[in-house]
């Protein structure tokens, strides 16, 4: 039966590691976040209040086409990131932040309800709890240039929103892991713990 697996966590939490890696062990159609193709994030990290609503729109509609599309796959799919973390956290976080404006801000989140109304909820999600120190680390490691520039101030703060959503979070069963503890890679033990507690929802 086909099952819509979804991973999520920060910036530099692990996501697109985890993705690949379960791919490989069960042979999953994977999905990505469309960050390479959003047209106004280099704008965005350098002009946040400039650029925030158009961002957030763009990945809104992006990721509603995308989820439309894992939906229709016959196979099982997973998911790099949410449509539900676009709009309750990094949107929201925007909005807080003052780089949305309310006006902008109820316009984006009315259409975010219409859009949820429709979808279908994950059948497990995946969530990646990592320290800001860890995520800082990787977002280093890895080298991507529009990463670079990210203040500390805003890791901490979807780290916050994050910790907040999960909680509240009931629309499909949660897996939480802690990522910077756990080595699924190279550890034996940790990587049978692991597929034990994804394959009880395959």
């Amino acid at each position: 039966m086909k099952k819509y697996i979804a991973i999520a966590g920060n910036i530099g939490a692990g996501k697109t590691s985890l993705v690949e890696f379960l791919c490989k062990r069960y042979d999953l159609k994977p999905f990505y976040e469309p960050n390479d193709t959003n047209p106004y994030l280099e704008d965005f990290y350098k002009d946040m209040k400039r650029w925030a609503f158009h961002s957030q729109v763009y990945f809104l509609t992006h990721k509603f086409r995308l989820h439309r599309e894992l939906e229709r796959f016959p196979r099982t799919v997973i998911q790099d990131r949410t449509i539900y973390e676009d709009a309750e956290i990094f949107a929201k976080n925007l909005f807080r932040s003052h780089h949305i404006t309310p006006r902008d801000y109820k316009t984006y989140t009315e259409l975010y309800e219409t859009i949820r109304k429709d979808l279908t909820p994950p059948d497990v999600m995946i969530f990646l709890r990592c320290s800001v120190r860890t995520m800082r680390k990787r977002i280093e490691v890895r080298g991507r240039g529009m990463e670079q520039t990210i203040p500390l101030s805003y890791l901490k703060k979807l780290d916050r929103l994050y910790t907040e959503w999960i909680a509240s979070y009931n629309l499909s069963p949660i897996i939480e892991i802690e990522s910077d503890k756990i080595d699924y890679v190279t550890d034996l033990i940790h990587r049978l713990n692991l597929l034990k507690k994804i394959e009880k929802y395959l």
